[in-house]
């Protein structure tokens, strides 16, 4: 396996490219707007393509890297898709954190076109990206997984095959569930620390190492001080992930449903594109 097609160069998708880059691998890239990645572009040695069709075309395996799950279904099954544009015996690849149900349809359509199919969403933010350390959860054929697992490796450290189609993104969403409680802790953690005058800093030091410490407090919370909010993973698209986690479970989420509402509350005074520790921002106004 040696040419990739790598769609939806954001935040992260940046990233993941030039780690496959330095794995060795041939990469081609598209994404909506060219004039975003007018850098890049000019810094990596990728073949730029005018469309998703182009870019999937002739390639050993695709990855998909997009917002939302009409992004997924447009760049898979819309007009000159990847669908009808892969070739026999290639694997697809979906990294976007989409709907479980999507995955399970791109996979029964993908083997009617002779493809493979994983769904493989990851976790660990433009960090995590950058350092090639993202934890990845894998959906789909266990046979496809051992092809692929040389182009998760050179990408994350902690890769893991789920089950069948759907798994790799129903795992996901536990894991957006366990941070949206994770983060809301960490948000009013500090509230209460900067309500009693303590200083902040000495606050991480002491408690994020203990058993309250988390990957939320130690990266977050020293940029909720800081009030930096540049997005490693943006605020938007974390509420889409707590929506798809709320419609795909037969039971009430208590904790999960008070922290979506706390975001979109953000979205609505214009911060979607922030990151996700601004949720410290709800707090602060209140």
């Amino acid at each position: 396996m040696k040419t990739i097609g790598f769609i939806g160069v954001g935040v992260m998708g940046r990233s993941m490219v030039k780690n496959l880059l330095k794995a060795g691998y041939e990469v081609s890239v598209y994404s909506r707007t060219k004039s975003k990645l007018a850098d890049f572009l000019a810094e990596n040695k990728v073949q730029w393509c005018d469309s998703a069709a182009e870019c999937a075309a002739d390639k050993d395996a695709v990855i998909t890297m997009v917002g939302y799950p009409q992004d997924v279904e447009q760049v898979y099954f819309g007009e000159n898709g990847i669908l009808a544009a892969a070739r026999p015996g290639a694997y697809l690849i979906d990294m976007t954190t989409t709907d479980p149900r999507l995955s399970v349809r791109i996979h029964e359509e993908g083997g009617a076109h002779g493809l493979h199919t994983l769904d493989a969403p990851v976790s660990g933010g433009d960090t995590g990206a950058k350092n090639g350390t993202l934890s990845i959860m894998v959906g789909g054929e266990p046979a496809d997984f051992d092809v692929c697992l040389p182009l998760f490796e050179a990408m994350g450290k902690q890769i893991v095959y789920e089950g069948p189609a759907g798994a790799g993104q129903h795992t996901k969403m536990a894991n957006q569930i366990a941070i949206a409680g994770t983060i809301a802790g960490v948000s009013e953690a500090l509230t209460y620390a900067e309500r009693a005058g303590l200083d902040p800093e000495k606050l991480i030091a002491s408690i994020s190492k203990g058993a309250a410490g988390s990957w939320q407090m130690e990266n977050l919370m020293p940029k909720m001080v800081r009030e930096d909010y540049a997005p490693g993973f943006f605020l938007k698209h974390f509420i889409k992930d707590m929506k798809i986690a709320q419609a795909q479970s037969d039971k009430a989420l208590p904790i999960l449903e008070r922290v979506c509402a706390m975001y979109g509350d953000l979205e609505a005074e214009g911060m979607g594109d922030l990151g996700t520790q601004a949720l410290i921002c709800h707090y602060r106004e209140g």
